[in-house]
């Protein structure tokens, strides 16, 4: 059995996966006598780029010669050139049942969501970090402030500490996986 390394499809035969389409094994290319036929003509010169005696064809047109000056401009009386005429005076009605402004604030705001993120690509729960822990997806932003003492005992004790910028678990005083920020050591 053949097992694609990006998909991990099985198949028994095959030289590109039929799932992913991605090539399995690389084909060397077969070497293959190659004879030349005596009745077959060569194109090509012996001698390289050799000047070859031309002579112009009487009736012929050379239009590649004339320069632009040279050609007289035809109006054409039916073509439309996408002008039309003046439009004069036209009334002007607002329109009564059109809103045009905002409505009115009632004060209250709309709280950000908090708790647990469910991907959209694999519908995993996660309840922090910004990368799928089942599928590698991005997950949608979210900003869940995670207490300062809490984050600072788990990197004093050594454990993995959330990035403070996309909450990516790692390590203190090393660089986040997933966006590179430096992810501050307890102090």
């Amino acid at each position: 059995m053949i097992i694609c390394p990006v998909c991990e499809h099985q198949q028994a035969q095959g030289t590109e996966c039929e799932v992913c389409g991605k090539k399995l094994t690389a084909v060397a290319p077969v070497a293959v006598a190659v004879a030349t036929l005596p009745e077959l003509e060569q194109t090509q010169l012996a001698g390289g780029r050799a000047p070859v005696q031309t002579a112009a064809i009487p009736d012929l047109e050379v239009t590649r010669l004339q320069s632009v000056q040279n050609v007289a401009v035809q109006p054409v009386p039916e073509l439309d050139t996408g002008r039309s005429a003046a439009a004069g005076n036209v009334l002007v009605a607002p329109m009564q049942e059109m809103d045009t402004g905002r409505a009115a604030s009632d004060g209250l705001k709309t709280a950000a969501p908090t708790g647990a993120v469910v991907c959209r690509y694999c519908r995993n729960v996660q309840a922090s970090g910004a990368v799928c822990d089942r599928c590698g997806m991005r997950l949608p932003k979210l900003r869940t402030e995670q207490p300062a003492a809490v984050a600072a005992k788990a990197a004093a004790s050594g454990e993995r500490a959330g990035c403070p910028r996309c909450h990516t678990p790692g390590y203190a005083g090393r660089a986040c996986v997933t966006c590179g920020t430096l992810i501050p050591a307890a102090g």
